[in-house]
């Protein structure tokens, strides 16, 4: 599950940073510091840096080996949860998986400059593409399959509510910017980060108000990428661990992704924003996060401590020792 995480969110963060680059050397405000947000990295950051310029977030997120969240340490994660699955995989995942590791081993901070990181995220997005095309060609279909393409689900619904809630409130526009050649390049920005510009633009052409962008990123059920389309390829693969293979300590875990659909199904996007965005955001990631806890807890649950003998057993078991 953790492997399939790993490899979408380090796509997610490449992405995001190429975005990024772009739309502020076109003149956008605060997008470097909306990375930082959108991973919830503001502490670990700040402790060592004091303005999120494009120099330090790029660095901090592509080749920064102290940073848990960076894509080299992702890469590295993801390699080593591979290793452990090594039995299970197939070695052209298995191949694929350490040249990519390598690459990014071997960057360098020349490598990373805003002139070059368009043309290096353009890369990572292709092996992070690469592996999925692997994976599908490859991958054989069992539970494990099941774990991997759920985990891969988990991770980008909890993605796509991140970047929705940070980006809607800081784009807010006021009343004189909206509609502005602004303001459409920054909703353009958060489609693109999403990878669904164009699939919007198919669907909703000339519409780039906040609502329809929310909506259709919340909502979409044609759009891989939305909430609810991740929402349902989740439990339709937590559902046949317990249907097909008889898991059923997937039994509870299945009802709270039905709870968490139920949610979102049962609103529509203006009743979410009325009521209120960022709180419904709130709960759906941690609803996602209670459901990677009891798989944890119901698949790989940690060793049980071993206890200390007891000391009358010792004593005991040393005197019959001595009778002998």
């Amino acid at each position: 599950m953790w492997l399939a995480r790993y490899m979408e969110r380090i796509e997610n963060l490449a992405r995001i940073i190429d975005v990024t680059e772009t739309f502020v050397r076109s003149g956008a405000s605060d997008g470097w510091r909306a990375i930082v947000q959108i991973n919830a990295d503001e502490e670990r950051f700040y402790a060592s840096h004091s303005k999120a310029t494009a120099d330090r977030v790029i660095a901090f997120y592509v080749i920064d080996a102290e940073n848990p969240t960076s894509i080299t340490s992702l890469a590295l994660a993801a390699r080593e949860n591979a290793r452990a699955l090594r039995p299970l995989i197939s070695t052209e995942m298995w191949s694929q998986l350490n040249i990519f590791t390598q690459f990014l081993r071997g960057l360098r901070a020349e490598d990373i400059r805003p002139s070059e990181i368009s043309q290096l995220c353009a890369r990572i997005k292709q092996e992070c593409q690469t592996h999925t095309g692997i994976t599908e060609g490859t991958f054989y279909r069992d539970q494990a399959s099941l774990f991997y393409n759920a985990g891969r689900q988990l991770e980008r619904a909890d993605q796509i509510t991140r970047l929705i809630d940070i980006k809607y409130h800081t784009l807010l526009p006021v009343a004189a910017g909206v509609g502005s050649e602004v303001d459409i390049s920054q909703w353009t920005s958060v489609l693109r980060s999403a990878a669904g510009y164009h699939a919007y633009r198919r669907v909703m052409a000339g519409d780039l108000r906040p609502s329809s962008v929310v909506g259709f990123l919340l909502k979409s059920e044609a759009f891989p990428r939305s909430l609810v389309c991740s929402l349902r390829h989740l439990h339709n693969n937590v559902s046949r661990l317990r249907s097909d293979y008889r898991l059923r300590d997937a039994g509870g875990i299945v009802e709270r992704i039905e709870f968490l659909r139920a949610g979102l199904d049962d609103q529509t996007v203006g009743q979410i924003i009325t009521r209120g965005l960022h709180e419904f955001l709130d709960w759906v990631q941690r609803q996602l996060q209670d459901v990677q806890t009891e798989v944890a807890q119901a698949f790989w649950p940690p060793p049980r401590p071993v206890s200390a003998p007891d000391p009358v057993t010792i004593e005991m078991s040393g005197q019959t020792q001595s009778q002998s």
